[in-house]
């Protein structure tokens, strides 16, 4: 397929991550693969459990500051740089210190102090994240889409490799958690040599508030949406218990955790395209037509090939829940149409309008785990699939729908 000039390096930015995005499911495949031959589902539980308040917490990291970077003109970019290497210092060792707590407050209501060592050492992710983020900023708005994707394939295949190998030496939960922390300096040593910078203390730092009018939409966006891929887990767990929560685990790390993988990568790839197109409109069609059809064929392609090597994979103990890998995987191709309507409203500066839409979607799909729950985990899947096509396509076509009539008046 011919593509044009204008889309073809967002092409190649958005392979780059997809790839990125493989690498790093492909390789999380070895830790499924290692904890369901060495570990019952309870400990899976209890791994997915503090795995799943951590993630929740860390979507507060996506505060549009990187975000900022990339929009920023080129007179404002040494300002911009200054006041977000002050926010996201601040912002990080906030987050360390709120998450030390909340491990705290789990370890009273559980009464099991193994979930606040777990949650205390994913928090230390917090302390090498501040260091690289304004490097990693810079890095997109330069057009190194490629090399911090495989900075950040590098770090997340070398967390799972050694995850697997621990499951196999040492099975428990800590094998799954441990190694997040190992691997963060990894990241930051290698965004840092990407991409050097030093903050010109001749410019005064740019203002906060523009930071603060588009961040807290970009910030709820990003708290809501980890809640919507990690408050299911914690229903399920509240509702069946923590070996229900280890199968439901397993099923989703194995089907639409990797099927999700692709929109994140679009996600990434698609706002400095959008940014920096000279006609916005015509570069989002160009991008969400490619993405979508590429995307989609993949995720396909997942589910159908889900009944094979889930029992291959995974062992003949874990076939039963090939169907709800199955179903999962196919929730990703609404959550790609949406994911590029979303990076359009940012780059619009319309990030209201993304949290208010996540908001109701993630409404929706907990409501409907919470209603389900009793009748089992395909009927989970079955609800999830639904509400995300229903509500994610209905709100990409309400909010795309002014940009068609205006490309068409255009033409016209």
């Amino acid at each position: 397929m011919q593509l044009s000039a204008g889309l073809a390096p967002f092409a190649r930015n958005l392979v780059a991550y997809c790839l990125s995005e493989v690498a790093a499911k492909a390789s999380r495949l070895l830790v499924v693969v290692a904890v369901a031959r060495t570990m019952d589902a309870a400990a899976i539980g209890i791994a997915a459990t503090a795995l799943a308040a951590a993630d929740i917490l860390k979507a507060l990291t996506e505060n549009g500051v990187g975000q900022r970077i990339i929009r920023a003109d080129v007179s404002d970019l040494a300002a911009t740089c200054r006041t977000a290497r002050r926010i996201v210092w601040a912002w990080c060792l906030s987050l360390f210190a709120l998450q030390l707590v909340i491990g705290a407050a789990i370890w009273q209501l559980s009464d099991d102090v193994r979930l606040f060592w777990l949650v205390a050492i994913l928090a230390g992710e917090y302390l090498f994240m501040p260091a690289g983020l304004v490097h990693c900023g810079l890095a997109m708005r330069a057009g190194k889409l490629r090399q911090t994707a495989a900075i950040a394939a590098g770090q997340v295949v070398g967390a799972n490799v050694l995850s697997a190998g621990l499951a196999v030496i040492v099975p428990g939960p800590l094998a799954l958690i441990l190694p997040r922390l190992l691997t963060a300096p990894l990241w930051l040593v290698a965004m840092r040599r990407l991409q050097p910078w030093q903050p010109d203390r001749s410019v005064a730092p740019a203002p906060l508030a523009p930071f603060l009018r588009f961040g807290w939409a970009v910030l709820g966006v990003e708290v809501v949406k980890a809640l919507r891929v990690q408050a299911d887990k914690l229903v399920i767990g509240a509702l069946l218990g923590v070996e229900a929560l280890g199968l439901y685990f397993m099923a989703f790390n194995a089907g639409l955790g990797l099927a999700n993988s692709f929109a994140q990568a679009l996600s990434v790839a698609l706002f400095p395209h959008l940014c920096s197109a000279t006609d916005r409109r015509a570069a989002l069609r160009g991008a969400l037509g490619l993405s979508t059809a590429l995307i989609s064929c993949l995720v396909v392609a997942q589910a159908l090939a889900a009944p094979y090597y889930v029992p291959v994979l995974f062992g003949s103990n874990w076939a039963g829940i090939a169907d709800v890998v199955s179903i999962l995987c196919l929730a990703a191709i609404p959550g790609v149409i949406w994911t590029g309507t979303a990076q359009w409203l940012r780059a619009d500066d319309r990030a209201h309008v993304e949290f208010a839409v996540t908001l109701g979607v993630t409404a929706a799909l907990i409501c409907t785990t919470a209603i389900l729950a009793r009748e089992g985990l395909t009927a989970i899947a079955w609800g999830y699939l639904l509400v995300a096509t229903v509500t994610q396509i209905g709100a990409a076509l309400a909010t795309l729908r002014p940009v068609s009539a205006i490309s068409h008046a255009e033409r016209a």
